[in-house]
């Protein structure tokens, strides 16, 4: 706030996984609260559809307004990358697209500064897969969540990509260890439970958001109880070892995780020993 400012401004941030029903009941207060010499600024993460209908924002919603700047997923990065290439009048083949996507996913900025370096390098604005080889360094930003994502959808090599990325910005292995650990549980749940309750009527149960119900379904047919059953095994030894040994190195546990639900169940030596 300035003292020579017209107007008072507030910034709220809001929690990683959104307003909860306290939070919520305090917005709705201040909401009401506000007036024109006050401006306020609410940022935060994309909102679940039941977040975007809470009494606060709606009221909210009728004099404010709302910019979207979600970072885009690795399916639409393509077009985000070609519109951008398109500005600076750079010709991309298929192949040099995706070397940028995969080296600067999540990553908007040193994408954007990187098209503007090629440009420099090629005035032509002809970029090939040789030529963009030359130029870029891997730059891609993840979160525990793109690893679980991975995961699910049996993508290996994009799962040890972002093991890789989480390693190199020092994520600690706790974090994955955990946020892992969820999913597996409600895998192993939904899994059990599936035989005998429709899988839609399980999701509702367990609150399973619209937007991973496919995902997690496609994990389902894919993956066995007995993967499932050894990644638990795994998880869990992994856990121990970590707490227990608060210095040992969990990436190759984590490594052998990962492969393990991408492929197929190992030989039980493997897992017991």
């Amino acid at each position: 706030m300035s003292l020579f400012a017209s107007r008072q401004t507030l910034l709220l941030i809001l929690p990683e996984n959104g307003p909860n029903a306290a939070i919520n009941e305090q917005l709705a207060t201040l909401v009401g609260l506000l007036h024109d010499d006050l401006l306020l600024i609410v940022r935060g993460n994309k909102l679940t559809k039941a977040q975007e209908n809470a009494a606060w924002l709606t009221a909210l919603a009728q004099r404010a307004v709302q910019v979207s700047c979600q970072t885009p997923e690795y399916a639409q990065l393509p077009r985000w990358l070609a519109a951008r290439a398109k500005q600076h009048q750079l010709q991309l083949d298929d192949a040099a697209s995706q070397l940028l996507c995969y080296c600067y996913e999540g990553n908007l900025l040193a994408l954007a500064q990187a098209l503007e370096r090629l440009a420099l390098l090629w005035p032509d604005g002809k970029l090939t897969l040789p030529r963009v080889e030359q130029a870029v360094n891997d730059a891609a930003h993840f979160t525990p969540y793109h690893w679980v994502d991975a995961l699910l959808a049996g993508k290996s090599k994009r799962v040890l990509h972002v093991l890789q990325q989480l390693r190199l910005e020092g994520c600690e292995p706790a974090i994955l260890l955990r946020t892992l650990q969820r999913e597996l549980l409600l895998l192993v749940t939904l899994k059990r439970q599936a035989t005998h309750t429709p899988l839609r009527s399980l999701f509702d149960k367990h609150r399973v958001w619209q937007n991973r119900r496919q995902l997690l379904s496609d994990a389902l047919t894919r993956l066995s109880g007995e993967q499932l059953r050894q990644a638990v095994t795994l998880l869990t030894r992994a856990e121990l070892t970590f707490k227990q040994d608060y210095g040992h190195d969990v990436r190759p546990e984590l490594e052998s995780l990962s492969l393990l639900l991408c492929h197929k169940a190992l030989a039980d030596v493997f897992i017991d020993g």
